[in-house]
Formats: C-alpha cells, sequence, structure tokens
C-alpha cells in the first residue's frame, strides 16, 4: 500500500468524524506524535504518529497548494 505524503499545515480528512461532526483536521505539530486541530471546533488532539496514518483518510488541501495560490 502506498504511503499517504502529509507535511505541517495540510488540512486531512479523517475516517472518523470529530464529536462537533466534521472530519477534517489541520495538521499543526510533527514529530513522533502528530498534533491536529479540528477545523470545525478549533479544538487539538495528540495522537501518536502510528495510530494518525492509520486513521488518515486522504490529504484535502495540502500546504504547498495554499502557498502557491497566494503567490
Amino acid at each position: 500500500m502506498e504511503k499517504k505524503q502529509y507535511q505541517l499545515g495540510d488540512i486531512v480528512q479523517m475516517k472518523k468524524p470529530h464529536p462537533c461532526g466534521t472530519n477534517e483536521m489541520e495538521v499543526i505539530r510533527m514529530g513522533m506524535d502528530i498534533r491536529i486541530k479540528c477545523v470545525g471546533c478549533k479544538h487539538s488532539v495528540l495522537v501518536p504518529r502510528t495510530k494518525f496514518e492509520s486513521k488518515l483518510k486522504k490529504v484535502i488541501r495540502s500546504n504547498t497548494e495554499v502557498q502557491e495560490e497566494s503567490s
């Protein structure tokens, strides 16, 4: 299976929605653990990298795309 590519600042779609109802999250910290922030309610969660990679569905909007649009 192909590894999904994600980076800091990306908006990602998770398999299960957050309790507020949205399943879009922004990656705000990367390391051994990954901190993601809910786009809907702005709540942030620290998730181990292995768990994050298994729960990640797809990258909706990449940080590089946002930078190219603003240039």
